[in-house]
């Protein structure tokens, strides 16, 4: 843990508290492979997961310093939010290949920016509620900025939640009914309704917030669950799986215990699992841009298959 920790504040850039997701760009997923990405930008779907971790380890500047980042960042009109963002809040991170160098391993192409920057992923709402309703939960506190910010982003929400995204993957094979994406836009609207009940806020904006809810509930449950293999699907009216189904029971949609829940872990252990690590998905299945890339095993999903074994 120290060691992950210590990795954490080596990413982090002090003046202004952003986090970037890795020191590197274009290292190959598979050697040889064109997966090769520029992750030297700091992605809002990381917020929860980093805030968490170092409120956990006690580090309340660093996680203030990160939540005010997050703030400054997704500041404006909704439908401008980008998904990552350079350290100091750089909008512009356009993405160039460069021809002229061989690449890791010769891996090609070496890539500066990302493209992904463009990209509608719904997730990243949830991911954003939920990093806010836990820094209000550990004490960082919630002022009315915070609080405005939050209510301007789930009417955003309310809007666009039945659309078509990118999704987790960010793939570039076109937009897709991500199950995981409408599961996260659901809990943009759960932790909000917690939100307003730590706050001691009551009225029909919150009776009306809990009621998407449900109805984003029940669809999710019912477009994206297939009864016959008992397992919730990569997309709505898909048969393929993905390893982002695993985080249902973590961020509270169903219990780890619910029937539908052990259905998609023993699914996934069976067809996404290769010798204890998970893939993201059959790439022969999902439409992802990169038809002759294949994808290789990925770490946090193995972590997230560990929860439930």
């Amino acid at each position: 843990m120290l060691r992950s920790l210590i990795t954490l504040k080596a990413l982090t850039y002090s003046p202004t508290g952003g986090v970037v997701a890795a020191p590197t760009t274009s290292l190959p997923e598979r050697m040889g492979g064109v997966r090769n990405w520029d992750y030297r930008y700091c992605w809002l779907r990381d917020a929860t997961l980093t805030l968490l971790t170092l409120l956990d380890a006690g580090y309340t500047q660093e996680a203030q310093a990160w939540r005010d980042w997050l703030l400054r960042a997704v500041a404006g009109e909704p439908d401008e939010l980008q998904i990552l963002y350079g350290v100091a809040g750089e909008r512009r991170v356009t993405e160039l290949e460069l021809p002229w160098l061989p690449g890791f391993a010769s891996s090609r192409p070496v890539r500066i920016g990302n493209a992904a920057v463009g990209q509608f992923q719904l997730d990243v709402f949830g991911e954003i509620a939920d990093c806010l309703y836990h820094a209000l939960r550990h004490g960082v506190c919630s002022d009315a900025e915070a609080w405005d910010v939050s209510v301007h982003l789930l009417r955003f929400v309310e809007r666009h939640w039945d659309q078509p995204d990118e999704g987790i993957w960010e793939v570039r094979g076109g937009r897709q009914q991500f199950t995981h994406s409408k599961v996260m836009a659901w809990v943009a609207m759960d932790r909000m309704v917690k939100t307003a009940d730590l706050r001691g806020m009551r009225g029909a904006q919150v009776e009306h917030w809990k009621a998407l809810r449900a109805q984003m509930h029940a669809d999710i449950c019912a477009r994206g669950y297939d009864t016959r293999r008992n397992t919730f699907t990569q997309a709505f009216g898909s048969q393929a799986l993905d390893a982002s189904l695993l985080l249902i029971p973590m961020v509270g949609f169903l219990p780890p215990d619910d029937v539908r829940v052990r259905g998609t872990v023993e699914a996934v252990r069976r067809e996404l699992c290769h010798d204890g690590l998970v893939r993201r998905y059959h790439t022969h299945e999902t439409r992802d841009g990169l038809l002759r890339a294949k994808a290789s095993s990925w770490r946090a999903a193995s972590g997230w298959r560990t929860r439930w074994r």
